[in-house]
């Protein structure tokens, strides 16, 4: 089942992120308290999960971003795309992406973003096939310390 997450399940989705690039769980800090209450109470931060028998198996965030340019429409950005080893390749991550994409358009977003560090072909043909494209635009990151 595809939805947003609720505010008690910070601890499921952190550990799913095992999968994404974190090396271990952080701890329950008052930062990472504070930092999970902003996301909460953003209306335009969502983080779309998929579960699975109770289990939270994939997850994105869609994030929406006010703009004054395109007819005064937002845009939104996705990252944090990731599924459970044990679950890949059966469509749930993709489930998440389609979720985002409805929300992106009831926000009346002009267009989706989103990046990843992979140079995997098969995870560049799932982007592909979810309706992303990199010849349109050419992206830069610059990395903070």
């Amino acid at each position: 089942m595809v939805r947003e997450i609720a505010e008690n399940e910070l601890n499921e989705l952190l550990a799913l992120y095992l999968f994404l690039h974190e090396d271990s769980i952080p701890e329950m800090t008052g930062h990472l308290q504070s930092t999970w209450d902003t996301i909460m109470r953003d209306k335009n931060h969502h983080i779309i999960v998929n579960e699975v028998d109770g289990k939270i198996v994939s997850s994105c965030v869609c994030v929406t971003i006010p703009n004054l340019t395109r007819h005064v429409r937002p845009y939104a950005f996705i990252e944090n795309v990731v599924t459970h080893a044990d679950y890949r390749g059966k469509g749930y991550a993709a489930e998440c992406l389609h979720y985002a994409r409805e929300i992106a358009q009831k926000a009346n977003c002009y267009k989706m973003m989103l990046l990843t560090g992979s140079k995997k072909e098969t995870t560049l043909r799932f982007y592909e096939n979810a309706g992303y494209n990199s010849t349109d635009k050419t992206a830069f990151i610059q990395w903070l310390e």
